[in-house]
């Protein structure tokens, strides 16, 4: 009986209002405190809350690729490069994450060895609840904004000439950097095994990271 009469109060504190408040609390300062681990490069106030961009760690690795897998027509790389971008690759890379944690937004590149001054945009990707709030552009400007790419000049990618979204996204980054566009054929379709579109060399520049 005095069993019984514990077991009911202890359901009744737990489930008062008052407990509810104080998990609720408990989660989102757990939450905010393991944000803070992070430093980051740049914090998207929304209505509905905000998004979090910073440089990944290794353990965001597998998180990008369920975000690239839900980002279709992108084309989806093994889990392990995604792992292997998020450890070797950090520095020019940036994903963005909700109040929870998740993954919502990526962007990988690197410097060219052959022209150290040209940062390649290899792809990028947002999830369908992040879209509309301008985090693609947000996601690049961060990354060319870091110390280590104070000498980048220019900015590349390839795009297929069906890709309406990222050639959108490369003409306002070029008007609101106030540089010119440039592309040219890259890659065939044979080039790319027949079953492919030709990929574009898109380039933007020259500009100054401070100036961005």
């Amino acid at each position: 009986m005095v069993c019984d009469i514990h077991n009911g109060l202890l359901w009744f504190i737990a489930n008062s209002p008052t407990a509810k408040y104080f998990m609720k609390t408990m989660t989102m300062t757990s939450t905010i405190q393991g944000l803070a681990h992070h430093t980051h490069d740049a914090v998207i106030n929304r209505a509905s809350a905000p998004l979090f961009i910073r440089q990944p760690t290794t353990d965001d690795g597998w998180g990008i690729y369920e975000l690239v897998k839900a980002c279709p027509p992108l084309d989806l790389n093994s889990g392990y490069s995604y792992v292997l971008l998020a450890t070797q690759f950090r520095d020019s890379c940036a994903i963005a994450t909700d109040e929870e944690g998740e993954v919502v937004g990526f962007v990988s590149g690197y410097t060219r060895n052959d022209a150290p001054q040209t940062f390649f945009l290899w792809q990028i990707a947002v999830g369908e609840k992040a879209r509309g709030t301008g985090l693609a552009r947000r996601l690049i400007e961060a990354v060319m904004k870091r110390p280590e790419m104070a000498h980048v000049r220019h900015l590349e990618t390839t795009i297929t000439p069906d890709n309406e979204a990222s050639w959108a996204l490369f003409t306002r980054l070029a008007e609101r950097w106030q540089v010119p566009l440039h592309s040219r054929e890259y890659f065939s379709s044979d080039q790319l095994g027949g079953e492919h579109l030709a990929e574009n060399l898109v380039r933007i520049g020259p500009f100054l990271p401070s100036d961005i």
